[in-house]
């Protein structure tokens, strides 16, 4: 089953790091968010990828034709054989495929652009900028079982303030370090069948009308998922996840 991750925004409210590189190359721990995006999925046996590029691609593909990952890791050469072997460390079996889809596509048109590259009638897709320690299995069980065309996962954000509790009598009783909203929001992890093709122009924007075609018809399903979730959306963003990783990062469901 495929993994179709859209790789080709701009990124632009993390200007800070985007002016330079693509936003999946901005990185947690030493590693691109678009590396950890692609563990999470291989943990659960999910490693045949399809990367949708656009914006500063050619820095994506650079990335992994130069093994910069395992530039990291010891190694041991044999200069006679001119052969790398890596000490305490597996390189990842995956298979990735790099889809130039223009550097001002839509999400709906980038994804549009790969519906040759599907031959399963199922498929899973989500952006180059989301972490979570969310089961992909589940996810997919829960689409077979609705037999939906898409399965979204949705979330509650945390408040962007703290709140300020207050009684009938106007005094405050307390205080809520932003906790969690009660309305849910799309968590960018998709399960798709092919026939999701068929609600996708060209040029539109996945968020919009394909989704509100898809809610026309009864064929969204909804995947609630409580746990950690978090988007890489601004440089305070990256800061946090950065000292995540660096004490426990929650996403990290592989060893």
């Amino acid at each position: 089953m495929k993994v179709v991750i859209l790789c080709g925004g701009k990124g632009t409210r993390l200007k800070e790091k985007t002016e330079f590189i693509p936003k999946v190359l901005v990185e947690i721990g030493g590693y691109p968010i678009l590396w950890h995006i692609m563990k999470i999925y291989s943990h659960f046996g999910f490693k045949d990828f399809v990367l949708l590029l656009g914006y500063k691609g050619e820095m994506i593909k650079e990335y992994f034709a130069n093994n910069e990952t395992w530039k990291k890791e010891d190694f041991r050469l044999d200069m006679k054989k001119k052969e790398i072997s890596y000490i305490g460390q597996e390189l990842e079996d995956w298979t990735i495929e790099f889809i130039d889809t223009g550097p001002d596509t839509n999400t709906g048109g980038r994804i549009k652009k790969i519906q040759h590259l599907i031959k399963d009638d199922t498929f899973l897709c989500t952006y180059g900028d989301g972490v979570a320690d969310i089961d992909i299995k589940k996810t997919i069980e829960f689409h077979k079982k609705h037999d939906k065309i898409a399965t979204m996962a949705v979330v509650n954000p945390l408040s962007q303030f703290g709140i300020v509790e207050i009684g009938d009598d106007d005094v405050v009783t307390g205080f809520k370090e932003k906790p969690k909203l009660k309305s849910w929001i799309n968590g960018g992890f998709f399960v798709f069948n092919k026939k999701i093709f068929d609600f996708i122009g060209e040029n539109d924007v996945f968020e919009k009308d394909p989704l509100e075609r898809l809610v026309k018809k009864g064929q969204l399903a909804a995947f609630k998922f409580q746990g950690f979730w978090e988007c890489m959306d601004t440089y305070k963003d990256n800061e946090m996840l950065n000292d995540l990783w660096h004490t426990h990062p929650p996403w990290k469901v592989w060893k």
